[in-house]
């Protein structure tokens, strides 16, 4: 070999080697982005939620990355990967089959909104390893003895238990006198029977409240006549009106205005945030619903004023429901759990979320950031939230209140 070649050979080597060691950085620093999931209804009756949970998503997302993305895998940026999951059990469990086919290198994912839709998707990515954050109520979900959900909201029956009371009060300091009586119109799905589940069980009796009138109902709702008659005839103190579907809300809304029960003539109160989506106002009018009360896992709330006129300037949204704030919530809490586990790897992840205390929660009502061992977030609370002057505003609890609630007094 001459002294030509030999030199050649000598540069090529070393040039090979420093590719070798810059790999090795690269390597170490992680990979360039970081795919994480979000499965909602973006076809069928439930679009409208899941429109908003991309909304929130995107915004979380955005901010993250804005701000450096995920600082112990070298700076790797976030990449939302949305999935529809329709508006069927079934055709969420499809999509949750697709989505982990599809998307091996998923390191989390988010979403589903009904509860039954969660059941569903979440026996698929158990199987798969994949951890799953959700604002889904249902108690089943985490009395499954998973190991790679976390539920972010309080239970549906620990919502029941922390709004009601906090509802009576409210309706005795106003009026001088607890209700004694309750009508409860609800669907079947999976959050309205784990709600109901614990009203009937448990807290009517420890209330005072006889239940006059209960009615169920399978999503779509096609006539509402027939459950409002029945709450007419039985003037009941309190109606509790629980709908998941923007459809149903409507129609029982319009019922209730038609048969003159509206403006407090009967105080109406939802464990839903569908009765306060901006789409009521498109069938009744801000009068019909003023005074109605939704007791809820999340709101955009005191603290959230920069996120929610980002939100409006962005996507013409008029306020923040929860689906927008905890998804939002939800991708730092992702962010928070890479950064934990220093590389994109679903188990790594998913033990990052079982071991986290990351301290008090900032985009979620009350508690930490930390899960117990069924992967429910500790400490969660409620949000009440109201109509008012055309706006449902958070009134309780009052660290996060943006107006003073009152009850609607029945005539």
């Amino acid at each position: 070999m001459n002294k030509a070649s030999k030199g050649l050979s000598r540069r090529t080597v070393l040039s090979g080697a420093a590719a070798v060691g810059l790999a090795g950085v690269a390597r170490a620093q992680g990979p360039a982005e970081v795919k994480v999931g979000l499965i909602v209804p973006l076809s069928g009756i439930y679009t409208r939620p899941g429109q908003v949970m991309k909304m929130g998503a995107e915004m979380g997302i955005e901010h993250i990355n804005a701000q450096g993305g995920i600082k112990a895998l070298g700076g790797a940026k976030l990449k939302l990967v949305v999935i529809d999951c329709g508006d069927t059990t079934e055709k969420a469990k499809n999509a949750a089959q697709r989505m982990v086919a599809q998307e091996a290198d998923l390191v989390a994912a988010t979403g589903s909104y009904l509860s039954s839709f969660t059941l569903a998707v979440t026996e698929v990515t158990e199987r798969a390893e994949l951890p799953v954050l959700t604002l889904s109520y249902s108690d089943l979900l985490t009395d499954r003895g998973f190991k790679y959900i976390f539920q972010t909201a309080a239970t549906a029956s620990r919502q029941s238990e922390l709004g009601l009371p906090t509802l009576m009060k409210l309706a005795e300091n106003a009026s001088g006198k607890k209700p004694k009586t309750v009508a409860m119109l609800m669907d079947n799905t999976a959050t309205s029977v784990a709600t109901a589940k614990a009203l009937k069980e448990k807290l009517f009796a420890q209330e005072g409240l006889q239940l006059v009138v209960e009615e169920v109902w399978t999503p779509p709702l096609s006539d509402a006549t027939p459950l409002i008659q029945k709450v007419r005839s039985a003037k009941p103190d309190l109606l509790l009106f629980m709908p998941n579907a923007v459809s149903d809300a409507k129609l029982g809304l319009e019922k209730i205005s038609e048969f003159g029960l509206g403006q407090g003539k009967i105080p109406t109160v939802s464990f839903s945030i569908t009765i306060a989506e901006p789409d009521m106002l498109q069938s009744v009018n801000p009068e019909t619903v003023q005074g109605i009360m939704t007791i809820v896992a999340n709101w955009g709330s005191k603290g959230h004023e920069a996120l929610i006129a980002e939100l409006k300037a962005k996507y013409k949204e008029p306020w923040m429901t929860q689906n927008v704030i905890s998804t939002y919530g939800d991708m730092w809490l992702m962010k928070e759990a890479l950064e934990k586990a220093a590389k994109a790897d679903r188990n790594a992840v998913a033990q990052a979320f079982r071991t986290m205390d990351a301290g008090p929660s900032k985009y979620y009502p009350g508690g930490q950031l930390k899960f117990d061992e069924r992967g429910r977030r500790v400490g969660a609370g409620v949000v009440i939230a109201q109509w008012q002057s055309g706006v449902p505003v958070t009134v309780y609890p009052p660290d996060l209140a943006q107006a003073q609630p009152f009850w609607p007094k029945k005539s």
